[in-house]
């Protein structure tokens, strides 16, 4: 691609690098030079202008963004129209974006040219979110590095996942000075969380902070529901403590205890011939956004989610602080 100062009488066919505005003429940065429009520069007294021209070899901006889009483009995606250079990729369903990081990293490794931008892994969107982007940078690029960015780009790198209605089984414990309203609150911000991915509860008891009465209450709705989330009236502390332990009374494994992400480093993760179990933390109380939330949007995806899957959540995972935390992070003045 030929770009730089142009003289007008040579501009016929190129592209504008710089919008032009003169004397009541004005064309914008992209807009093709025909032969009309070097006219009118040419007549409003434009002499030169900063330009591109495309050479045998050169793809346009806009085809090589919309071939690279369509090969990273996955399930439950739609495409913008190309446009300057941009392909964009909106959601279609709700669920979580599934991105292969390393694949977009290679494509970004082939040429500065060649830009892909897309959500964190893993973020929860809607129908109409935008999930990525694929950006030209200048007005074309060669055709041998768009065959290398499309050979380093697997099909399908970014799709989305849909959520399913799963139905939910939720167990909260009491102790003596735990407020009933709290509870209430707790399962208001629950259904919340769910509303989203069409998902229910279908099943909930209260039941005293002892292992043997959670185990029952775990045992009595398993059968009946996609998973169960098991709110203690106080923090689970130990691999040994009540909630970890009445999931292993009832023949349950405990895959995780504990995160790289704050709030929500007191997360379980456990599962039952299958159906997945989770000691929630105490912030899963709160509305705002907290390790819970990763979790569950996992498990709300059929997305599978393992100790090593939570190992790597750290980078990133220093969240807001929750005003309510009994324990901020930072010590008061």
């Amino acid at each position: 691609m030929k770009f730089g100062l142009t003289p007008i009488d040579e501009a016929e066919g190129a592209v504008l690098a710089h919008g032009v505005r003169i004397d009541g003429v004005a064309f914008k940065k992209g807009d093709l030079l025909t032969p009309e429009r070097r006219s009118a520069l040419a007549a409003a007294g434009v002499t030169s202008v900063v330009a591109a021209r495309l050479e045998p070899g050169d793809v346009d901006e806009n085809v090589a963004a919309l071939k690279l889009a369509r090969r990273l483009a996955g399930a439950n995606l739609r495409l913008s129209a190309p446009f300057t250079g941009r392909v964009n990729l909106f959601a279609e369903r709700a669920g979580l974006a599934v991105i292969e990081a390393e694949a977009i990293d290679r494509v970004n490794a082939v040429d500065e040219a060649i830009t892909v931008a897309t959500l964190p892994r893993y973020r929860a969107v809607t129908d109409g979110d935008m999930v990525a982007t694929v950006k030209i940078i200048p007005f074309a690029t060669e055709a041998l590095t768009l065959e290398a960015a499309l050979a380093a780009a697997p099909a399908a790198a970014v799709s989305v996942t849909p959520f399913k209605p799963m139905r939910i089984g939720v167990v909260s414990t009491t102790l003596p000075g735990l407020k009933p309203s709290i509870v209430a609150k707790t399962l208001r911000v629950l259904e919340a969380r769910l509303a989203p991915a069409g998902a229910r509860i279908v099943s909930q008891e209260i039941v005293p902070h002892e292992v043997g009465p959670l185990a029952k209450a775990l045992a009595r709705m398993i059968d009946g529901a996609d998973a169960l989330i098991a709110f203690g009236a106080s923090a689970i502390t130990d691999r040994r403590d009540v909630i970890p332990a009445a999931i292993e009374a009832i023949g349950g494994r405990i895959e995780r205890f504990g995160m790289p992400v704050d709030p929500g480093n007191l997360l379980l993760l456990a599962e039952r011939y299958g159906t997945p179990i989770i000691g929630a933390p105490g912030c899963a109380r709160s509305p705002k956004e907290n390790g819970f939330d990763w979790v569950l949007e996992r498990m709300l995806a059929g997305v599978p989610i393992h100790d090593r899957d939570i190992r790597a959540m750290g980078v990133g995972g220093l969240l807001m602080e929750i005003a309510s935390r009994p324990q901020p992070r930072a010590p008061g003045d």
